[in-house]
């Protein structure tokens, strides 16, 4: 299956000014997070060169850089406003950054030796053609999204749509999603939004108790970390592929 340029182009132009608005603070937040979590799960390898797909403002790769995760890191983003952030924040590390379609990547065969691709597929409308073009230019690939799913997640299908989630994971069925795609999950992470992240989210006193609370018991009991964290990483390799289409 392959998406046609009307597609594409839709994409561009809903994210095309993404990241034009002034308040960074949750995203660089997030960044933090979601930085920790990549260097986590990579601690027992070295990238020489790496491409992040789906940079958003580039927090991200400043938080990496900064960190000094890879030297050569590359990016793609879809928003052109997205682009222009990235290229603002002048990362020493950062060799070049292009706008793509959301779906062709323009680089050859096993480019990189790691693909990142952080709480980007929740918002692909095709994306298992992302992650078979992730996969064609990798070596190994991390893999964040967030765990929106709850009992009767269809009452709130407005607020997700309202900042463009329009796929719902579970932890397994985004494991789900990987193997059917012929990965090996090499390493996993469930994520939990720390205090700072739960106060700055939360509309009240009242509901940030209530999600710190909510949380707290979710991180302590095993079974429901497996099920229900913040948000869910992982590393893996491609290692077939599936011949079911």
């Amino acid at each position: 299956m392959e998406t046609n340029s009307t597609t594409s182009s839709a994409l561009q132009d809903a994210y095309r000014s993404q990241y034009a608005d002034a308040d960074r603070t949750w995203r660089n937040m997030g960044a933090r997070m979601k930085a920790e979590t990549i260097r986590r799960l990579c601690q027992s390898y070295q990238f020489p060169k790496m491409l992040d797909v789906g940079s958003g403002d580039g927090a991200v790769l400043q938080q990496l850089d900064q960190a000094r995760f890879c030297p050569a890191m590359y990016s793609l983003e879809i928003s052109e406003s997205g682009v222009r952030r990235i290229r603002e924040r002048g990362l020493a590390s950062l060799q070049d950054v292009q706008l793509f379609d959301g779906y062709k990547i323009p680089y050859a065969d096993q480019t990189f030796p790691l693909a990142t691709c952080s709480h980007v597929i929740e918002h692909v409308e095709h994306p298992r053609l992302l992650l078979r073009e992730i996969a064609r230019v990798s070596d190994y690939q991390f893999f964040e999204v967030p765990i929106d799913f709850s009992f009767f997640v269809d009452r709130k299908t407005d607020h997700f749509l309202s900042y463009g989630h329009i796929n719902i994971f579970t932890p397994s069925l985004f494991k789900f999603l990987l193997k059917s795609e012929g990965f090996e999950i090499l390493a996993e992470h469930s994520v939990f939004y720390d205090t700072a992240a739960i106060r700055h989210s939360a509309p009240g006193t009242l509901a940030f108790w209530a999600i710190w609370l909510k949380t707290q018991v979710l991180k302590s009991v095993p079974v429901l970390r497996k099920i229900k964290p913040s948000a869910f990483a992982v590393l893996c390799r491609k290692k077939s592929d599936l011949s079911i289409f």
